[in-house]
């Protein structure tokens, strides 16, 4: 099986592994980082802006309400239907589309901005994605991400997801995308420069056990994960989450408040 099958399939099931579970509830915790991601990369008013692996349209939104040409994609056609009716809500115009973050259907140099917060990097193929990124993106524009580092909560909480399911073929840990020397591989000199910032956002939980309930229930990679188990192999599961949202919390009344740890990057188009 070649290199390029492999990832193929392993996009498939990426696919699938987003479609389960119920991410627009997952996604409420990251509405803040849509802000954060605008303000990194000083958003102009009226400026071109693609929001990459959207999801519920956090950051899409967000660029609209800067009364920016707001653009947003995503492979998993629920979400970009949660997407659209979140903008009709707000009575907001944004382009929502289905569509592969490692094909985009844009010429080349169609945005003054393009972003991407905790989405691109939970791609198939890290290369070919930044290679999208870094095409649609005009001279001079800027590329802009959040995600989330493999030294932080979110990269236990997945360190702990592949200890009970082996990562296919080919597949790389998505929180190399918050790795500066990472993003420095991906885009090498297409990019006239390169910052980067460690930042953390406060998450709350009513306890370790709601969390892990929470995830288990609504997270894509926790809930197919859960669902593959016998009934030891997911009492022990959902054990080791709730372990791992105590022992990060910096309460002692029993609720969970922790610091998720992530990167903004903002680079510039040679």
């Amino acid at each position: 099986m070649t290199g390029t099958t492999l990832l193929e399939k392993l996009k498939e099931k990426q696919q699938r592994i987003w479609s389960s579970g119920d991410y627009a509830r997952i996604a409420w915790l990251t509405v803040p980082l849509a802000d954060v991601l605008c303000d990194a990369v000083d958003l102009r008013p009226g400026a071109r802006v693609l929001d990459v692996a959207t999801g519920t349209g956090h950051v899409a939104l967000a660029a609209a309400r800067r009364f920016c040409d707001a653009t947003g994609v995503d492979y998993v056609s629920s979400l970009v239907s949660a997407a659209r009716r979140r903008a009709e809500a707000e009575n907001l115009s944004v382009d929502f589309t289905v569509a592969d973050a490692e094909d985009m259907p844009f010429a080349d140099d169609s945005f003054d901005f393009v972003l991407s917060a905790i989405g691109v990097m939970f791609t198939a193929d890290h290369q070919r994605a930044a290679d999208e990124l870094v095409r649609v993106c005009a001279p001079g524009g800027r590329i802009g991400l959040v995600s989330w580092t493999p030294t932080g909560f979110v990269g236990d909480l997945l360190g702990t997801v592949g200890r009970y399911a082996t990562p296919p073929p080919g597949a790389q840990p998505p929180p190399r995308w918050g790795v500066e020397g990472t993003l420095r591989e991906l885009f090498g000199e297409r990019v006239s420069a390169l910052e980067t910032e460690t930042r953390a956002i406060t998450e709350r939980f009513v306890s370790p056990e709601q969390f892990a309930d929470f995830f288990i229930t609504h997270y894509g990679p926790t809930h197919q994960v859960a669902q593959r188990l016998d009934e030891a192999e997911a009492r022990a599961f959902r054990q080791d989450l709730t372990a791992l949202a105590a022992s990060a919390s910096r309460t002692d009344d029993g609720t969970v408040v922790c610091d998720w740890e992530y990167l903004v990057a903002v680079a510039t188009k040679a």
